[in-house]
């Protein structure tokens, strides 16, 4: 139940008046009066009617603003952002608020709308989650059964759970145990996963995106996200790793990243959140190429080939560390086109995108592979002109194309910096150039993410 005490706002309504019912949120550096109503769901003109504020644009850091259409909360409002990991239930025990509440609170229609990284407003005095335990029933266990073996008393259960009774419990539900002082981790999982950590919040067009498990139990997962299988391999720290593509043409939005498995004692895992995907902020050009090149009958049966070669996941991971750069240094910082682009080919309409990255320099200039790693094509085509393709692992390749000689065959091993190939103006070209591609999970990412940063 809440009970925190009524506050008086400072500033905005006056002392001699009666505040309006209703909770607080204390204005924080950078907000504006839209933006809060936007957050809580009301309109700036309401907000600014219900606080009495004549100058909507006139609102300080400390001013506090009492929201209107949440009689019966009172308290100072807080907000945090929403983990990956956790639902409305994980949510409601985590924090001892009814689910009714917190549905109120966040203006919430739909379970959807908790996604990984939105915010989440609670009262001052619930902010602090509860400090406890996950405790998961296994197949024929009773929730009775399950309190024995915790050494706890089963209404605690139930009373901290939000249950009806001690028959409400199903296998693979998360319960917070409440007298164990650990707090650990995602709510909406079981206690034998202490971390669930997505890279990025929000994703972008383009993006690489890292899912990481951490777990001391032998776990059998799978995920899937944005139409693909999400493939987790275990790193040299025990945690188990997915890294997964967004393609640089799927529309923003909020899209469902779901895992699923079981644990050795045969509890079951399952769960699904929103992630939210941004326009990648993609510049527009226009080029004339050969129409050979942009002919379907080409071009459909060698990007199914190209797609194809980089569809499998290889267990052994062959990289460390950041990609080094593809050409000589005089190079490495000269790129005539990025990733990503919206491409107008000889008065086409803008649906094409440049899967990769193009480098300087002449024909003849050195081409050296940026991981270690194993190739698995090398020869000519239609549009990529003298294309090598890398396999270093886990589902990451890496392509290299435009080449005027190729140096390296299938099947060759190939480490960090060794020269595979020399740039040349073969293909698709509007000039000699080297283009650089990645793969994440069988998706063309940006290859200056992988440039730049180490993944996992």
């Amino acid at each position: 139940m809440l009970s925190v005490g009524l506050l008086w706002p400072v500033g905005l309504v006056k002392a001699q008046e009666q505040q309006p019912p209703g909770p607080i949120y204390i204005v924080q550096e950078g907000d504006t009066l839209w933006n809060i109503a936007r957050r809580f769901g009301v309109t700036v003109n309401e907000l600014a009617s219900y606080n009495q504020i004549a100058d909507p644009g006139k609102i300080s850091p400390g001013d506090e603003l009492v929201i209107p259409g949440l009689e019966g909360v009172q308290g100072v409002l807080e907000t945090r952002t929403v983990p990956y990991g956790e639902n409305l239930r994980s949510l409601s025990r985590r924090y001892q608020i009814p689910i009714e509440i917190l549905l109120r609170l966040n203006h919430l229609t739909s379970p959807n709308e908790l996604y990984s990284g939105s915010d989440l407003i609670l009262p001052e005095s619930n902010a602090t989650a509860l400090k406890a335990r996950r405790v998961s029933l296994t197949p024929g266990e009773t929730l009775l059964e399950l309190a024995v073996t915790q050494g706890i008393n089963p209404w605690s259960l139930v009373t901290s759970n939000g249950l009806r009774g001690t028959w409400d419990g199903i296998p693979g539900d998360v319960l917070r145990s409440p007298f164990d002082g650990a707090e650990d981790g995602p709510g909406a999982f079981p206690e034998e996963i202490s971390d669930f950590e997505i890279s990025s919040s929000p994703m972008k067009q383009g993006g690489t995106t890292e899912v990481k498990l951490t777990t001391n139990s032998d776990l059998s997962i799978t995920g899937s996200f944005l139409g693909h299988d999400l493939q987790f391999f275990k790193d040299k720290d025990g945690s188990l790793v997915a890294l997964q593509g967004v393609h640089a043409l799927t529309e923003p939005g909020f899209y469902p990243l779901a895992v699923s498995g079981s644990l050795k004692d045969g509890i079951p895992l399952a769960f699904s959140q929103s992630v939210y995907i941004t326009d990648g902020g993609y510049h527009y050009e226009t080029l004339t190429v050969n129409p050979e090149t942009l002919d379907p009958a080409n071009t459909k049966p060698e990007d199914d080939l190209w797609d194809s070669l980089a569809a499998a996941a290889t267990p052994q991971r062959m990289w460390q560390g950041a990609f080094q750069s593809p050409v000589p240094p005089v190079f490495a910082n000269c790129w005539p086109s990025f990733y990503g682009n919206r491409r107008s080919y000889n008065g086409s309409p803008f649906t094409y995108f440049h899967t990769g990255l193009d480098f300087c320099g002449g024909v003849g200039t050195d081409i050296y592979a940026v991981a270690a790693g194993v190739v698995v094509f090398a020869g000519p085509l239609t549009v990529r002109g003298n294309a090598t393709m890398i396999d270093h692992g886990w589902g990451i390749y890496t392509g290299y194309m435009h080449q005027s000689e190729i140096l390296v065959k299938v099947g060759d091993k190939v480490e960090a910096g060794q020269l595979i190939g020399r740039i040349g103006g073969t293909g698709r070209v509007t000039g000699a150039h080297l283009h650089l591609e990645v793969f994440t999970g069988g998706v063309q990412v940006d290859p200056m993410e992988w440039l730049e940063k180490v993944f996992p």
